[in-house]
């Protein structure tokens, strides 16, 4: 069912859209990347997996992405996480939180606002080619000379991808942004078991990434799989029953 939820007050507010499959809990949360839909694969498998076995499915568009309004160059980390904070407490129950690329960061960042709160509704993290602090660690450290020109100046730059035919905007409105929300400055608590799915022939977060994430959660259950021959989307037929394991594994508590 296509809903809609106004985040933000006037001029900063967001017409979000989100797809909501009611369900038993726990129910999965998801969370996408940078530039991604709702209604992309691994979002739609989650849907499909969340419609046979029963459970409840909420995923959404951040703004300026698919079917949500907004303008994608106003996107910030405290933008879109203000938003996924919206969308999570329309929910009840215990959630699978699975987050995508950027939407791992976030799914990270959710959590930890929950618990500083003392909501402790995620029952568990699964994060697929988390790109944790990518502002920092994988756009500013990539930069040329002539990128921070750009930034500086325009404030905006266009990086190609091999996901779609128009390049990626990045601002500088993101890239300064990250800085408040960056992780890998201390141990992360999550208070959950954590699942990690990484593509090993991922050009975009390389699987060195995700070993720094996992040197840096101490305290609770991680798990982290290798997928010697998969890429950044991870959304092949094998790649997408993977998941589907991992995220029955979360609900049932093993």
């Amino acid at each position: 069912m296509l809903q809609r939820l106004v985040v933000g007050e006037g001029a900063a507010g967001r017409d979000i859209a989100m797809l909501v499959r009611p369900g038993e809990t726990p129910g999965i949360f998801w969370l996408g990347g940078y530039r991604s839909e709702m209604t992309g694969g691994k979002a739609t498998s989650l849907d499909d997996f969340g419609a046979r076995q029963g459970f409840a499915v909420t995923r959404f568009d951040y703004s300026g992405h698919g079917q949500s309004g907004g303008d994608f160059l106003k996107g910030t980390i405290s933008r879109w996480l203000e938003e996924t904070l919206a969308v999570f407490a329309t929910t009840a129950g215990p959630q699978v939180v699975v987050g995508s690329s950027m939407g791992g960061w976030l799914a990270l960042l959710l959590n930890k606002a929950l618990r500083a709160r003392g909501d402790n509704r995620v029952r568990a993290l699964i994060l697929i080619a988390p790109a944790v602090d990518m502002t920092e660690d994988l756009m500013r450290e990539e930069f040329t000379p002539e990128d921070f020109d750009a930034l500086a100046t325009k404030g905006v730059i266009l990086q190609p991808s091999q996901y779609s035919d128009e390049p990626y905007p990045i601002t500088a409105g993101l890239i300064e942004d990250g800085v408040k929300h960056l992780l890998f400055g201390g141990v992360i608590e999550t208070g959950c078991p954590v699942t990690i799915l990484q593509g090993g022939k991922d050009p975009d977060v390389p699987q060195e990434h995700a070993l720094k994430l996992v040197a840096h959660l101490l305290h609770d259950p991680v798990t982290l799989t290798l997928v010697p021959d998969g890429d950044h989307r991870l959304s092949r037929e094998q790649d997408l029953k993977l998941l589907e394991n991992a995220v029955r594994r979360a609900i049932d508590g093993d």
